[in-house]
């Protein structure tokens, strides 16, 4: 961004469009109509997107909505994880926060519990509470260059002492149409923020506009089609290929609109949802295990370059073993477990770096000498 600077010009029409509704804002999106009864209709008609990440959300879960706007996503989730649940909505925009803040026990005495919280911030910066800092600036404020750089200081001490948003907390984060009006060069901070404050085994759920081509920098360097979700798209490419710079794993689309939002100089924009995990950090250890890559297709190249041919045996760390058994992956893989485990404790360094087979002695033991009787068949019954 050259020319103008992309996050005032967002917080400006953002603002505007807490007090009025703006139609180019977002995209049609048919939301479940019983968790908007409860919502109040301003909520409803000031907030934009152009998906609905919340339909992938479960019972039970903290859920954290960036650019939570005045709210919507964050009520509907909360009826989504109940009581047992918890939502926090994120948003840097006053006159947003304030709808929602506003609507927040509304919604709640509606549903019968208070489930949601809504906290003023960056989203490419969610160890900073800029709630805490401004009443910490009254107590101190800027008059000099000393005092700005005190400032500065105060703001990275508040990181670590007293975070937005702690690292590890977090199960699933969603946003609807936020991550495209994040300027260009702080969204790869922006995934890795994602992904520090989800806990392992959590996911993000993100909906947002993408461009089937690069959008050129005449483009980006327009506020109107910035702070319009149009300037600031990633590639379709661009932005799975964000998620797994962040340390992703299991990326996948689970909604591509067929049609575009919006077309500008040839250029199309359209709404996707991605699925990204967290938890394939941490070592990788020998168990004799096996998987088998059942098919369709004549091999998979998976997020760590495990290449494997339809129908083969492989050898798998437990890391990845474990990993395979969970959805996305459980339903394209046999698995093999040794006859003997191989306590945790006592399983040795495996080398990940490289796709082998696993040969069967390997999981039934070098001893195994086993002849069964074939007088029945598999089932039991007879095989005449």
């Amino acid at each position: 961004m050259n020319t103008i600077n992309a996050e005032s010009e967002v917080r400006k029409r953002y603002a505007a469009g807490a007090q009025a509704t703006e139609a180019k804002l977002c995209c049609p999106v048919d939301y479940n109509a019983e968790y908007l009864k409860v919502i109040p209709k301003e909520v409803i008609e000031r907030d934009y997107g152009c998906g609905d990440p919340s339909k992938y959300l479960r019972e039970g879960e903290t859920v954290l909505d960036l650019g939570s706007g005045t709210g919507k996503i964050c009520f509907i989730a909360a009826q989504v994880v109940g009581p047992q649940g918890k939502v926090i909505g994120v948003d840097m925009t006053d006159e947003m926060l304030e709808v929602a803040r506003r609507n927040a026990p509304i919604v709640a005495e509606r549903v019968g519990y208070a489930n949601v919280e809504f906290r003023k911030g960056r989203i490419q910066d969610l160890a900073l509470s800029i709630d805490v800092l401004d009443a910490e600036l009254k107590r101190r404020p800027i008059n000099d260059a000393s005092s700005f750089l005190a400032a500065d200081e105060l703001a990275q001490e508040l990181r670590v002492k007293h975070p937005l948003i702690a690292n590890d907390s977090v199960d699933v984060v969603v946003s609807n149409c936020v991550l495209n009006l994040v300027e260009a060069n702080a969204k790869r901070q922006l995934f890795d923020e994602i992904f520090r404050v989800l806990k392992i085994g959590g996911r993000a759920v993100i909906s947002d506009i993408v461009s089937d081509e690069e959008v050129p920098e005449h483009l980006q360097n327009d506020p109107e089609l910035w702070s319009g979700c149009i300037s600031g798209a990633l590639t379709e490419e661009g932005f799975l290929a964000a998620f797994t710079a962040a340390g992703f794993y299991g990326v996948q689309i689970l909604k591509r609109d067929e049609q575009p939002w919006q077309t500008v100089e040839g250029i199309e924009f359209r709404s996707v949802t991605v699925e990204a995990l967290k938890g394939k950090q941490g070592p990788c250890v020998e168990r004799n295990q096996a998987v088998i890559y059942k098919g369709p297709f004549k091999e998979v190249l998976d997020d760590d370059n495990h290449r494997m041919e339809r129908g083969r045996r492989y050898a798998v760390c437990d890391k990845t073993y474990n990993i395979y058994r969970k959805a996305p992956y459980s339903a394209s893989f046999e698995f093999i477990e040794p006859l003997t485990p191989i306590p945790l404790q006592e399983a040795k360094p495996f080398d990940c770096s490289r796709t082998s087979l696993r040969h069967p002695k390997e999981t039934k033991g070098q001893d195994y000498n086993v002849t069964t009787d074939a007088s029945q068949c598999c089932d039991g019954g007879s095989c005449c």
